[in-house]
């Protein structure tokens, strides 16, 4: 009888109690900023929820998701890259050098215009390439990730003056006759009545969170930002990685860059001044740690979505180009000091449940 009357053990369900509803939210920071912008602006400028002005808000965010998604995988490794907006004003500058000019080979006394594919192509690797620079210089000769990325800031951006003498790109149209037409559909043309950057972003975005999540090379990065040194003992090739996460910042920097200066219909070597710091508050606003191993892509482009929404509101609003800037600064800020506030909390909750388990442990032992 005593048997049957005793009750099966109920299974435990989660809850959020006092002590994980702080850490919830700052983990969900990103999208409840998100939220609060929609709702603030939407009530201030009837506009802001106008198709058109959402369309123009996606067309930003995805420069600024584009750029993240590079940085993302850098933050990751524990690293740091300052050189995309140059990198993207390079870009931009080779691309408009190629259209308008042509490649110069003087020793035959003629110009090789290409087609647009191929002028995509060599700015991309281009871009590739001057990130690969960076991850060679920082990996093996040991040269601090910020203080390479800020030389190589100043070096590409002073490459994209010299490419043109300092002058703009005015048209980069191109010209029937010499089959390199086609620039300006990057930055104009639309699938499915959605803009082609859109769906650039789109595509990188779905390729990014595969890296990240299904090959070895994404597993890697985590590793390496979690605890590098751990990660080289259980046979990582630190440098290599590194050296990747690199290499596809750059890449994200050059396609940025040729989405602007197709959009814009023009290249000037000023393009892209200071979007490194939106590369590094996007990803920060999406809850990546900027001492790495923590972050998505996901969070990436929500933090994107704050950052363009921001951004778009408060020239609807009016608010002057001078305190946009120091709004945009103080976000910066804001979510640095909001990260490691959740990293407070994490080792806070972590030595909390340490010290439970503990006391457990001892409990059980002395009965």
């Amino acid at each position: 009888m005593m048997a049957e009357s005793m009750s099966l053990p109920t299974r435990k369900t989660p809850s959020i109690n006092a002590r994980s509803l702080p850490l919830l939210l700052l983990k969900m920071r990103a999208y409840l900023a998100l939220m609060l912008l929609v709702i603030l602006f939407s009530s201030i400028a009837p506009s802001f929820l106008s198709a058109r002005n959402l369309v123009i808000v996606a067309e930003q965010v995805a420069v600024f998701a584009i750029l993240g998604i590079g940085m993302t995988f850098v933050i990751l490794a524990a690293g740091i890259d300052l050189s995309v907006g140059a990198i993207a004003g390079l870009a931009a500058m080779i691309a408009g050098y190629l259209i308008a000019e042509g490649l110069q080979l003087p020793w035959l006394g003629v110009s090789v215009f290409g087609s647009i594919p191929v002028i995509c192509m060599v700015t991309l690797a281009v871009g590739t390439l001057v990130g690969a620079i960076n991850g060679w210089f920082i990996t093996r000769l040991k040269v601090t990730p910020f203080i390479m990325t800020l030389g190589m800031l100043y070096m590409a951006r002073g490459a994209a003056q010299l490419v043109s003498g300092g002058a703009t790109y005015g048209d980069l149209g191109g010209q029937a006759e010499l089959n390199n037409t086609g620039f300006l559909l990057l930055g104009t043309a639309r699938i499915l009545s959605v803009p082609v950057s859109i769906w650039l972003m789109i595509i990188l975005t779905l390729v990014a969170v595969y890296i990240c999540r299904k090959t070895v090379f994404g597993r890697q990065v985590y590793a390496i930002g979690g605890n590098e040194r751990a990660a080289e003992l259980s046979g990582v090739r630190v440098n290599r990685v590194k050296l990747g996460t690199y290499a596809i910042s750059g890449f994200c920097a050059a396609l940025a860059g040729l989405i602007i200066a197709s959009r814009l219909g023009a290249a000037n070597p000023a393009i892209a001044t200071s979007y490194e710091l939106n590369a590094i508050a996007v990803v920060v606003l999406g809850g990546a740690s900027l001492f790495g191993g923590v972050g998505t892509i996901g969070g990436t482009i929500i933090g994107a979505f704050v950052l363009g929404v921001l951004s778009n509101g408060m020239v609807l609003v009016g608010i002057s180009d001078f305190w946009q800037t120091v709004i945009t600064g103080a976000v910066i800020v804001l979510a640095v000091v909001v990260d490691q506030l959740q990293r407070r909390v994490e080792k806070s909750s972590a030595e909390r449940e340490a010290k439970a388990q503990e006391t457990q442990g001892s409990t059980v032992s002395n009965a």
